[in-house]
């Protein structure tokens, strides 16, 4: 993209800090599955892995001060694969290196499948407060056709025992356009959710993402107007259930939306420890730094914490960065979380702005945009605006989103 006027920088605020911890192994790979994930073979290598997030952290916390974190998630794989003792440890060593506010959201994501019976009451011990259940679906054959280890049984144990625990602030995960699925279909799975009262549901829709199983052997999944009418009628009934829509795929009761996400969608920084994980962190002055991990967990364990990846984000890229995260949020954001989180002044991405909302796929009350329905619905011809060389915002392709 080219920008439209010389980047200066602005009075920056330091946005708010995550923790992202990535737990890499899995009993089975799913074959819809594209995350950097691995079937365990052997012993799970607890110990060693654990030293080496701590020894991560370690190295990473010396360039962060006084900025306590904001959340913590424990994603994969299959973080729940690990001893409550591992993830109290990985919290302990956070809370002493970086500082937590008081009420640190720190979420864990399970596998019904995967969990140990009064895990949960132990996790909530070492400091977990809210759980991301992988419920999928509630159809048997089609939990067996997604590569599921669970079943739908297990998901409902699961949830009871989050309940006993004192976790209810959990998410559900759930697919909608499975194979051989059509609304009536999905409206079960729904309900079915609904019936086990989580806080949280992120409802998404089954893609076939390239070096997947799926991607190269397809399973027969509805078509894109099949899907379409899923999605609309599931949104329709999540609203009357209580669930507000804040973002693309997901809902939440009121006050339960996902804070550590909401800060990827606002453009926040997060530090990214674990095999393959990824961090974004705001510099003195104007610089914005990506860093990566070594994917490949043997690798990871082999090297020293220094071998992690950190590149600058140029500052013609800062504008797309941003939007490709924020305009997921239906609430949308404000002309000042742009200038705060990027470091740019405004009127670098005006032209564009004013050329979406003529063409109705961005909404402008004063300072503030959001996305239209149209806007949401067609995410990608929004998104490649900001790539685009055209001063004017106009582009020469579009891409229809998935």
């Amino acid at each position: 993209m080219e920008l439209t006027a010389v980047p200066k920088a602005m009075p920056r605020s330091v946005p708010p800090l995550s923790l992202y911890v990535h737990f890499p192994w899995c009993v089975r790979k799913c074959p819809y599955c594209d995350f950097n994930s691995y079937t365990l073979h052997n012993e799970l290598p607890e110990a060693r892995y654990i030293d080496a997030l701590l020894a991560d952290l370690d190295s990473q916390a010396e360039s962060i001060r006084d900025r306590p974190l904001i959340s913590v998630f424990m994603g994969g794989g299959t973080p729940s694969l690990f001893s409550p003792d591992a993830i109290q440890k990985i919290l302990d060593r956070a809370r002493a290196r970086l500082g937590f506010v008081e009420d640190i959201e720190v979420t864990l994501e399970a596998n019904p499948g995967a969990i140990e019976r009064g895990r949960f009451a132990e996790y909530r011990a070492a400091g977990v407060t809210r759980v991301s259940l992988g419920a999928q679906t509630f159809d048997e054959k089609r939990l067996e056709k997604l590569g599921r280890i669970h079943s739908p049984d297990e998901t409902r144990r699961a949830a009871e025992e989050l309940h006993a625990a004192g976790l209810e602030n959990f998410n559900l995960d759930l697919m909608y356009a499975l194979p051989d699925q059509d609304v009536s279909g999905a409206l079960q799975d729904l309900d079915a959710a609904l019936a086990l009262n989580p806080a949280h549901i992120s409802h998404y829709q089954l893609t076939l993402e390239p070096g997947t199983v799926f991607a190269g052997s397809p399973p027969p999944l509805p078509d894109d107007d099949d899907a379409a009418e899923m999605l609309s009628v599931c949104q329709e009934h999540l609203r009357k259930a209580g669930f507000d829509q804040y973002e693309i795929s997901a809902y939440g009761k009121k006050y339960r939306q996902c804070r550590h996400n909401r800060n990827y969608w606002l453009f926040g920084d997060y530090v990214g420890i674990g095999a393959g994980a990824h961090g974004k962190l705001s510099c003195p002055g104007s610089k914005t730094i990506r860093t990566v991990q070594q994917r490949e967990p043997r690798r990871y364990l082999a090297q020293s914490p220094a071998a992690i990846s950190r590149q600058e984000i140029p500052p013609d890229e800062l504008p797309f960065e941003f939007m490709l995260n924020a305009l997921r949020l239906t609430e949308g954001f404000d002309e000042s979380v742009f200038e705060a989180h990027t470091g740019l002044i405004w009127d670098v991405i005006a032209p564009q702005m004013r050329v979406l909302v003529e063409d109705g796929l961005v909404v402008r009350t004063g300072s503030h945009w959001k996305p239209s329905d149209l806007g949401s619905r067609f995410l990608n011809d929004v998104l490649v605006r900001f790539l685009d060389k055209r001063p004017d915002g106009s582009t020469r392709t579009a891409r229809t989103a998935s």
